[in-house]
This record gives C-alpha cells, sequence and structure tokens, in this order.
C-alpha cells in the first residue's frame, strides 16, 4: 500500500462519490479472472485494489469524525501492525 495513492483517491472519494471506487474495484476484481494475465499484471492489480479499499478506510474513518492527516496515519499504523505479527 503507498500512501500517497490513498491520501489521493480519499480526495477523489470526498470530492465526488465512494461508489466510483467500489465499482473500480468489482471491474478490477473482474480482470483477474483473465488467464492469460501475468504474475507481474496481476500484482499491479491488487496493488491498486488495496490502495482503493484503503482509501475506502480512510474515508469512513473520517467519516465518523477523525482529522484526515490522523485517519491516514492510523490505518498505516493499522496496515504496518498487521504486517509486524
Amino acid at each position: 500500500m503507498k500512501l500517497p495513492v490513498i491520501k489521493h483517491l480519499t480526495s477523489f472519494i470526498e470530492e465526488n462519490d465512494q461508489d466510483y471506487v467500489l465499482e473500480t474495484i468489482e471491474t478490477l476484481e473482474a480482470l483477474t479472472e483473465v488467464s492469460s494475465l501475468k504474475d507481474e499484471e496481476l500484482d499491479v492489480i491488487g496493488e491498486l485494489i488495496s490502495n482503493m479499499y484503503g482509501a475506502i478506510e480512510v474515508n469512513k474513518m473520517i467519516k465518523e469524525g477523525a482529522p484526515k492527516k490522523e485517519a491516514l496515519n492510523n490505518f498505516m499504523k493499522r496496515v504496518l501492525g498487521s504486517i509486524d505479527q
């Protein structure tokens, strides 16, 4: 996951609607079923999907009242904490 990408997507959600991101996730998930995709291509799609889910989670925290910067930092701490376990 890349914080700058999540931050940008969070801004996109704030300016538009998270439904755009959810529909994009569905589209990307459908693409993963293409049998001719290489592992590297699947990795890129997976990274995009995880960043989009991260932005949706950050947006949820912001809607619950957390400042944007705090929501981003807390989300990344959770991600890094889960990797360390």
